[in-house]
């Protein structure tokens, strides 16, 4: 979850200081690994690009990397919402149905990167077999989502998703309506991942992560309580799924 400096407990993080991020910052963290994958003539699935909300982040290294253009060759953005047709971050976008097949071409995409969209992907077996038959041969998927299992997945999916907007509100008042949508939690365990991406035609290198508490609003007291559940909280059950996965060079 990116976070402005000014939203960063300061006794906590005192690096924020130094370019505004954190040493857990979870964006730098993703795209990071992402950035690593991507060579200058690639061709870059970006599904469900939405609105391109990262150009409003405040922390100049987290845009640059978030703003896979500058990195790639093509940035083609899929979404279910029309609101990806005014994305200005994309080389070209297309609405697209759940269900339908997505207006690619089999084996034509070199990387596919998903933040925090699977964890509303209502149909896990489309997703799944469209993502894998547009991607080529050696090419990889990286997706950013909670884990069903974590404290952000088992909270969502404690709140009804009429009430989502009403509890982000108080939790994450600088989040905008626009970007909250109902979610689901079929592709949120590794297990369902693999069902999705299975072997031989896949091979997984995802992790678990802890990011900083956004959730925590703006009380220090409760970063700090966030602080210490991260510390204990075992390995299966750390709130984000950072998923990269690539397809087999002869393909599977």
């Amino acid at each position: 979850m990116a976070l402005a400096q000014h939203d960063l407990p300061p006794t906590l993080y005192p690096e924020a200081a130094a370019g505004g991020y954190s040493r857990i910052d979870g964006t730098v963290a993703f795209y990071s690994r992402v950035v690593a994958l991507l060579g200058p003539d690639d061709r870059v699935l970006s599904f469900g690009a939405g609105r391109g909300r990262f150009v409003e982040d405040p922390v100049a290294l987290r845009r640059h990397l978030q703003d896979l253009r500058a990195h790639a060759g093509e940035v083609i953005g899929l979404d279910v919402d029309d609101v990806v047709l005014g994305n200005p971050t994309l080389t070209a976008a297309e609405v697209i149905t759940i269900g339908e097949p997505l207006p690619l071409e089999d084996d034509t995409i070199d990387v596919v990167v998903s933040d925090f969209t699977f964890e509303h992907v209502q149909d896990a077996v489309w997703a799944g077999r469209e993502l894998g038959r547009v991607l080529r041969p050696g090419g990889w998927l990286c997706a950013r989502t909670p884990n069903k299992w974590g404290y952000i997945g088992m909270a969502a999916r404690a709140v009804p998703n009429g009430l989502h907007d009403r509890v982000l509100s108080v939790l994450q008042p600088q989040k905008k309506t626009e970007d909250t949508f109902p979610t689901a939690y079929r592709m949120n365990t590794r297990r369902a991942l693999e069902r999705c991406f299975p072997s031989p035609a896949f091979t997984h290198h995802s992790y678990l992560h802890d990011a900083e508490p956004a959730y925590a609003g703006t009380s220090t007291a409760a970063w700090r309580l966030f602080q210490a559940l991260h510390a204990v909280t075992p390995p299966p059950l750390r709130s984000m799924h950072h998923v990269f996965v690539q397809k087999s060079p002869t393909g599977g």
